[in-house]
């Protein structure tokens, strides 16, 4: 689900782009983050906890926590939330550490 329209902010999107989700394509648009892209997608996890493996979701989208770290073109712990989307961008969930699930 993607925000539309606002009262207040304005919505200035740029193109749409393809990137892949667990080898899956997936679609966005230019200026928005890859967590934001993904929770419109309907993608609700985004990865695991260390030790329990407990899902994660969007949480802060400032940066400050590590529930959107994933797996951003081979590089892990990439916190997805400030992450901007670029065109062909290949994005892997991750548990804990950086093995990719």
């Amino acid at each position: 689900m993607r925000i539309e329209e606002h009262p207040i902010l304005d919505f200035k999107r740029g193109k749409k782009i393809k990137f892949t989700f667990n080898g899956q394509e997936a679609e966005g648009y230019e200026g928005e983050t890859i967590a934001a892209a993904l929770h419109a997608a309907g993608v609700k996890v985004l990865g695991k906890s260390l030790f329990l493996h407990r899902p994660r979701g969007f949480y802060c989208a400032i940066g400050n926590c590590s529930s959107c770290l994933m797996v951003v073109d081979g590089v892990p712990n990439v916190k997805t939330c400030v992450t901007d989307l670029q065109e062909g961008m290949e994005v892997e969930t991750q548990v804990g550490k950086g093995v990719i699930i």
